[in-house]
């Protein structure tokens, strides 16, 4: 067995680290764009020195670094994977059939579910593949691949970045079999992120739909509020919450670590959508409009207005300093009414909550209101892609392309969220999928994403790595703490455009 994964020096690395959204990170999540120093900037030796005395706790000598160059070169014995990648990135050593697959889904549903149905098809085909979920994805896929110890597969939030990769040679175009597979069972509306430049690269393989509120129904009916159908009635009710002194209208967090701002950037996208409609939308995300257009800084402004002071409950003190998980707990407690977020916002709210049955303490989903009536829905997703051609990883894709997989998947993390009323957090646009898999809220997600006529995926995720999974989030973070003007924002943003 010639072992193929080796550790990686990553302070050596001269490269700018870029990292991603959303996420779901979505998923969940996401992080953004930074260099070896978050600056832009080359790894110097100084960078060398200073990672390697944060490894080893104290200052870094020419030992220090000796010995681990001596380290990233050696072949230890192989050591059985954790479920997660280790701070560093360093992949773990296995044998020279195994599938690795890494993505930024590492809850312990998110990465339990992968694991179990990927390992479910691995045992069925004769070969061990292994889910490492990441905190730092983003970063670290640019570390792993830059030092030649890329995964076999990784599950990429944003299109953007898949298209960054595919072309520089990072990864390779789908093998036939698995390019079939996606364009069977998903629509054009969904393979398209996945093509570069007439290739198809990725498979999709997960759904969110973002243009969600979450709230209580029981506390809106105790409090006599009704449901906004209207942007005008949503900005009213916030106006009156405030005035009734009760409660914050909302509950807001945008801290992701590297990926800090990704939710600012979600609202925006969908102020944009409802003020100004699909083809701005468009040529935003294209840059056929600069970013510092009036109608993006409007909808920018419009954000930051919502949130201030008596709007919001930020449960770390400031929306900025609040982590973007922490929003379901004040939630369910009472100490906002509304959390506007995206459906795998569910993996999130405290365990054991009912969903949607009429009960006390239940939380419900509302439509997040449009001006004109156009119902604008903004939605995201991941898709996975190969950085190698053996045969085997691109048969694993063609697999994950399947309504087989999704319901597979759905039915693993719904388990390990409890069963019950728990809601998976998973979602999925592939077609000839049973629905009957899914929760009732949950089906009524997917009854959203395909009925509405007017859908279009998270601009940051397809604009440029470097603005999308970088300054768009830096600098929108500069704005909501009020270090910048939106149009401070937006301009600056738009000279990082490449």
């Amino acid at each position: 067995m010639t072992p193929r994964r080796v550790k990686l020096l990553a302070p050596l690395l001269a490269l700018s680290v870029v990292a991603a959204a959303c996420g779901d990170n979505e998923e969940a999540g996401g992080a953004d764009e930074a260099t070896a120093e978050d600056t832009g900037g080359e790894a110097t030796a100084e960078d060398t020195a200073e990672a390697t005395a944060e490894d080893t706790g104290g200052e870094a000598t020419a030992e220090d670094t000796a010995e681990a160059t001596t380290e990233a070169t050696e072949a230890p014995t192989p050591t059985e994977p954790s479920n997660t990648v280790p701070e560093g990135g360093e992949l773990p050593e296995v044998s020279e059939d195994a599938i690795i697959v890494t993505g930024p889904e590492r809850s312990a549903e998110e990465a339990g579910s992968l694991q179990q149905v990927l390992g479910a098809w691995g045992e069925e085909n004769g070969v061990e593949v292994i889910y490492l979920g990441d905190a730092a994805w983003e970063t670290n896929i640019n570390v792993q691949v830059a030092g030649g110890n890329a995964p076999d597969i990784s599950i990429f939030p944003q299109p953007g970045k898949l298209a960054d990769f595919a072309r520089d040679g990072s990864i390779v175009p789908l093998a036939p079999e698995a390019a079939d597979a996606a364009a069977a069972n998903w629509s054009e509306a969904w393979t398209v992120f996945g093509n570069v430049d007439g290739t198809q690269y990725g498979v999709p393989v997960k759904s969110d739909l973002k243009s969600l509120v979450w709230y209580q129904p029981a506390a809106f009916e105790a409090a006599g509020y009704t449901v906004p159908t209207t942007f005008d009635e949503f900005t009213a009710l916030v106006d009156q919450m405030v005035a009734d002194g009760g409660p914050k209208p909302l509950c807001v967090g945008i801290e992701s670590g590297p990926a800090t701002g990704w939710t600012y950037t979600d609202w925006v996208e969908d102020m944009v959508l409802r003020q100004h409609g699909p083809e701005v939308y468009d040529q935003w995300v294209t840059h056929e409009i600069p970013f510092n257009d009036p109608r993006i800084v409007e909808s920018m402004d419009t954000v930051l207005s919502i949130w201030n002071e008596d709007t919001v409950f930020a449960s770390s003190g400031t929306i900025a300093a609040t982590a973007f998980q922490d929003n379901g707990q004040p939630l369910v407690d009472g100490q906002c009414f509304m959390h506007r977020q995206a459906s795998f916002y569910s993996a999130f709210i405290p365990a054991g909550t009912p969903f949607a049955d009429g009960s006390e303490g239940a939380v419900d989903v509302f439509y997040f209101p449009d001006i004109d009536g156009s119902k604008p829905v903004l939605g995201a997703g991941t898709l996975a892609a190969a950085f190698n051609e053996r045969p085997e990883v691109h048969q694993l894709l063609a697999y994950m392309a399947t309504p087989e997989y999704a319901e597979a998947r759905q039915i693993a993390q719904y388990e390990l969220k409890g069963g019950g009323q728990a809601l998976s957090g998973f979602l999925s646009a592939v077609q000839g999928q049973d629905p009957s898999v899914y929760q009732p809220l949950e089906q009524s997600f997917l009854e959203i994403l395909e009925n509405s006529s007017i859908v279009r995926f998270d601009a940051s995720d397809l604009m440029p790595a470097d603005v999308g999974a970088g300054t768009f989030w830096s600098e929108g973070t500069s704005a909501v703490n009020g270090d910048k003007t939106a149009q401070e924002a937006a301009d600056a943003i738009e000279a990082s455009w490449p």
